[in-house]
């Protein structure tokens, strides 16, 4: 694909081709899009409800199908996609109002990354609901976003998701989830924020696999109101094309990226390649490489990501800095048909395309094997500074990240691997934990972009890891805003200068500052012999479950 650049008339230039689904998928014309908007105070977190036990609710046997919109068969496979998704008039899922008067909710998922499959009513303000599992798969039930209406205002309303599939989660620790009101949107310009009481995260179902239930309580705002409950700050497929044909149309901006297709995805939508660096020759000039959206609940990453393209392409002195030293090669959706269907890990071939780097399948996993094919065409002509893929985490708070350290190298190469993390804590004290930092190299993990990466011989490779929830640093205990999302990426960018700033003295400070925690892990003082440089990774850290990617199905 030529690349799109921005002369004449830039509108004419990048145009934006609607989603294609798979034939199977039913979609509503509505266009679904909200405001951005940052609350004025931090939101804290929920006081966590003690012991996770199981509200008082009634058996679904004794309620009311009042939406079911229906699955793809398990066991089928993609097979063709179209814009608009299933041909012919829409079903009708939800179950119509009986009078006026009737008080039952109206529940919708069938727009961009919405996700809701079945919801039965328990009570006169109470409803058991389930998610859709990712398509062509039984399993990976996370995300969730879906739209009522028919609202009052008064009643407290109970909604119990039955079919969550990890057995941890941050909802156990105070996490709220995000609701979105069209009548304050238009009134009073407010967009998503945080509510719910009583939540609980539980053990449902006693069978194999076992089943997870959230359940919270939540009064909505207004009567008659149309709003929108998701898991994480929704970012749309359709949002990111927005974001790049303002870019691509923005002289100053465009100036410096130049936006091209890496590949299609096994719909057809264009997996986005953003070359960005300053103007004239780019001889001698390392490279970057970021991703994100391989997992497409993931939504958090996108914002970071967003955060990280706006300072890149800004007047700053710093982002000048950046473009006149490197090139960045950016994928800022990995998986957009994920992104687009409301999957939560995978893609349309039903696999978790975060294990999939080391697979030659270009045409099962396009969007993996063109990055890491480029990857490699980079690598044989210049050095691969960096690769940092962006995800979400559902299990820990804080922002941290995952490197690579296999233990066979020397001290000072382990101790560099750990010093990106440590600049990146100290310019963001207050989200990033260097503390739950991991650098094993498990042999699960093999297939992830970032070993796949450091394999290649990117020598510094890491997944940033960003909470679902917030911060419980630098006395916060609070969610994280789409602003903290957004800043991420100024302060990676930050991190960057610091770590390649050729005056030695921060990197030195913080390599001996991370030799001393390594003495400090191993009940060591500093000078007092005995080295941690014989140690493997897995005796350096403590047990941990890793990244949300270890519950995939590999």
């Amino acid at each position: 694909m030529q690349p799109w650049r921005p002369p004449g008339k830039p509108q004419a230039l990048f145009s934006l081709p609607a989603p294609r689904w798979p034939v199977e998928c039913e979609v509503i014309r509505e266009k679904i899009e909200h405001i951005e908007w940052v609350p004025p105070e931090p939101e804290p977190f929920c006081p966590p409800m003690g012991p996770e036990q199981a509200p008082d609710t009634l058996g679904e046997e004794q309620g009311t199908v009042v939406y079911h919109s229906s699955p793809v068969l398990q066991g089928s496979c993609f097979t063709c996609a179209r814009v608009g998704g299933a041909p012919g008039p829409l079903s009708l899922p939800a179950a119509p109002l009986k009078t006026p008067q009737d008080t039952t909710l109206l529940f919708e998922s069938r727009f961009e990354s919405g996700n809701l499959q079945k919801v039965i009513k328990v009570g006169p303000y109470e409803y058991v609901l389930t998610l859709r599992p990712d398509l062509y798969t039984a399993k990976h039930t996370q995300w969730f976003y879906f739209r009522v209406q028919n609202t009052r205002r008064e009643p407290l309303y109970r909604f119990t998701i039955a079919n969550m599939a990890k057995p941890k989660s941050l909802y156990g620790q105070g996490l709220q989830p995000l609701l979105y009101s069209q009548q304050d949107a238009r009134s009073h310009g407010i967009g998503w924020r945080r509510v719910g009481t009583d939540i609980r995260y539980y053990r449902g179902s006693a069978g194999e696999p076992p089943a997870f239930r959230l359940s919270w309580t939540v009064r909505f705002p207004h009567d008659g109101d149309t709003c929108f409950f998701a898991a994480c700050y929704p970012y749309t497929y359709s949002d990111l094309q927005r974001y790049l044909r303002a870019l691509v149309a923005d002289p100053a901006r465009s100036r410096y990226c130049v936006v091209q297709a890496l590949c299609r995805s096994l719909a057809g939508n264009t997996v986005y390649l953003l070359t960005i660096t300053g103007p004239g020759s780019v001889a001698g000039k390392r490279v970057v490489v970021a991703s994100a959206r391989v997992h497409p609940s993931e939504s958090g990453s996108s914002w970071a990501m967003r955060g990280f393209l706006d300072f890149l392409l800004s007047a700053h002195a710093d982002a000048q800095l950046l473009r006149r030293l490197f090139v960045f090669k950016v994928v800022p959706m990995l998986n957009p048909d994920g992104v687009v269907v409301g999957n939560s890990r995978c893609s349309l071939a039903g696999r978790d395309p975060n294990r999939a780097y080391g697979m030659a399948l270009p045409s099962s996993f396009p969007g993996v094997w063109h990055l890491r094919a480029m990857v490699q065409r980079v690598l044989a002509e210049r050095e691969v500074v960096l690769y940092c893929d962006f995800h979400g985490h559902s299990r820990k708070n804080n922002v941290f990240m995952y490197g690579c350290d296999a233990g066979g190298d020397g001290a000072g190469s382990r101790l560099c691997q750990r010093v990106f993390p440590l600049m990146l804590s100290k310019n963001a004290p207050d989200k990033f934990s260097f503390a739950s930092c991991k650098f094993q190299v498990q042999k699960s993990k093999e297939g992830t972009g970032r070993v796949s990466m450091w394999r290649l011989g990117v020598s510094h490779s890491y997944t940033l890891e960003v909470a679902f929830s917030g911060s419980t640093l630098g006395g916060r205990s609070s969610h994280f805003s789409v602003e903290d999302l957004e800043s991420l990426g100024r302060l990676l960018c930050n991190t960057l200068l610091d770590f390649c700033n050729p005056a030695p003295a921060k990197l030195q400070q913080c390599l001996a500052e991370v030799d001393a925690l390594l003495r400090q892990q191993m009940g060591r003082e500093p000078g007092s012999g005995g080295s941690w440089s014989d140690m493997s990774p897995s005796e350096l850290e403590s047990s941990t479950s890793g990244s949300d990617s270890s519950m995939s199905d590999g």
